[in-house]
């Protein structure tokens, strides 16, 4: 049941998270790298702070534990609140081997586990890895297996329905990190880490031709036998026989699917000019159409600008006063995922530095101000009211009917497009928002003051904590909550967790020197055309 927050304590909290949010992150130096940076503002972590955050760890490893095959070392996609072996789903993704394989790292790091458990567990799931069934020419894993058996899922063992061998770009980006990261932090598992991680080859998902792109853009991926979906078929490694790649490419820029352009660009199998050839926001026109781009957002605002001889519209967009690089759909894990481990605030201080802090802030106002929900917080999680859903700030996402905070259609936000589509009433209210734990420990490296605040409310005015930490999400109109832990979402509090609690360590077993020479120029070079309200 909600216990429903006064006024006085919504505006002071929403006081407190705009200032601190309006001072700019601060870069700081460590043993001669510059991958690391404190809070926002100078919103330094108290002793109790601390405490809390190691509980949070302690609990979050626990639906780890129940998660993982105790035969394969695998973890399940999700588990029920309870923790019963009985409630593991029967599949599993690369992200969610990947998730587990940096969650045990911080457990060690954090003194949960010791370090003979960790290697032990690192190792069996390395063991069942290098014998699971992967695409032979790229290397990559398919996106679904049996966590028990770690057979290549041909049925969908929910509903019997035909599953089509799919091998998606951004599924093998997050192993691919969780494996270097392995490489880095185990010295003893270098070398089976190490020998995966390398055997992958991210060019095979870049199309240097891809159409109204700059400097080539990545597919979703490929199935290696014609799907009943849209497919198109083709090579572009030139190794091996055709697969059937996906009918999109990652366009836009500010998204999770970076993460594997970065690895592709950092071993040397993407060229470094695709960094510029995604988009920050669309044009103001092509091939001579003003409204070429009417379906997105909004028109964004911005210049032309030159990299590595790749022709960069600096585009952003407008929210409540604000100017800022927008995501996709609007969610906080599309901006903020990737930081976890790629230190692109350090890298980009005229560009990531500016524009992720903006998107905590929207995502704060959006919640405290706009909706008006008492709680703010929106990603991609379970739904309360039972599914899977994407739930965001449409207003800062590209795509038109983006991803509604709310779980009524009728808060969708069309700003319209100027000259070429007209806007719509914005909403009338709000009501059902739905926030999801793992948003706010996203934003602990930004804005740490609020995320604690907001993760103590939800946690005092809600049914959301069990013995595994969080739960997924939070209908914070009805109460409703989802008692469900899912992989990805708890691996991504656990690493947020592994940075604030261990100074950074997830991005320092993740940043190799090759990374930092390939992608630190980049990010360098660019100036995001972004601004916070005066």
């Amino acid at each position: 049941m909600r216990r429903p927050r006064t006024a006085a304590a919504v505006s002071l909290g929403l006081a407190v998270a705009l200032v601190a949010l309006l001072t700019p992150a601060t870069p700081t130096l460590a043993s001669g790298a510059d991958d690391r940076r404190g809070p926002a503002g100078g919103d330094r972590l108290t002793t109790a702070d601390r405490r809390q955050l190691q509980e949070y760890a302690v609990d979050t490893w626990r639906s780890f534990e129940a998660m993982v095959d105790e035969d394969t070392g695998l973890p399940a996609d999700n588990i029920g609140g309870d923790l019963s072996v009985q409630s593991r789903s029967g599949y599993t993704s690369p992200t969610n081997v990947g998730a587990y394989l940096w969650s045990t790292l911080v457990a060690r790091d954090a003194r949960i586990i010791g370090r003979h458990e960790a290697r032990k567990r690192l190792q069996q799931t390395l063991t069942t890895l290098a014998g699971l069934e992967r695409h032979v020419d790229s290397g990559m894993f398919y996106n679904w297996y049996d966590p028990a058996t770690g057979a290549k899922l041909a049925t969908w063992p929910v509903d019997g329905n035909v599953v089509y061998p799919f091998l998606s770009s951004v599924d093998n980006g997050w192993i691919a990190t969780a494996l270097q990261m392995v490489a880095r932090a185990e010295p003893k598992l270098h070398a089976d880490a190490d020998a995966l991680r390398t055997s992958m080859d991210f060019g095979f998902y870049y199309n240097p031709e891809a159409e109204n792109a700059p400097a080539g853009q990545i597919r979703g991926g490929f199935w290696d036998e014609e799907p009943a979906e849209c497919s198109v078929p083709g090579n572009y490694s030139g190794r091996g026989a055709d697969v059937f790649y996906t009918c999109h490419h990652y366009g836009a820029f500010n998204t999770e699917p970076r993460i594997a352009s970065y690895l592709g660009i950092a071993a040397g199998q993407i060229p470094p000019e695709h960094y510029y050839g995604t988009w920050r926001t669309f044009p103001p026109d092509t091939n001579g159409d003003p409204c070429y781009w009417r379906w997105t957002e909004q028109r964004g605002e911005g210049e032309y600008v030159e990299h590595l001889g790749v022709q960069v519209f600096e585009g952003s967009d407008s929210y409540r006063g604000m100017q800022l690089v927008p995501t996709w759909g609007g969610s906080m894990f599309e901006a903020l995922m990737v930081p976890l481990f790629v230190p692109e605030d350090s890298w980009g201080p005229r560009s990531w530095a500016l524009n992720h802090p903006l998107t905590v802030q929207a995502q704060i106002e959006h919640g405290m101000a706009e909706a008006g929900y008492g709680y703010w917080g929106f990603s991609p999680s379970n739904n309360p009211d039972g599914g899977y859903r994407e739930y965001g700030v449409d207003a800062i996402g590209m795509q038109p009917n983006g991803y509604s905070s709310d779980q009524d259609p009728r808060t969708t936000v069309d700003l319209g497009y100027e000259g070429c589509r007209d806007a719509q009433p914005l909403p009338a209210e709000y009501g059902d928002g739905v926030v999801t734990p793992h948003a706010s420990f996203l934003a602990l490296d930004y804005a740490p003051r609020a995320a604690l605040d907001n993760l103590a409310n939800l946690r005092a005015d809600f049914d959301a904590y069990g013995e595994g930490g969080f739960y997924d999400a939070i209908d914070v109109g009805t109460g409703t909550v989802s008692r469900m832990h899912l992989s990805l979402d708890q691996g991504m509090v656990m690493a947020a967790l592994g940075n604030e609690l261990k100074h950074d360590s997830m991005r320092r077993y993740f940043t190799t020197p090759q990374l930092r020479s390939a992608l630190k120029p980049l990010m360098a070079a660019e100036e995001f055309n972004v601004s916070a309200r005066p």
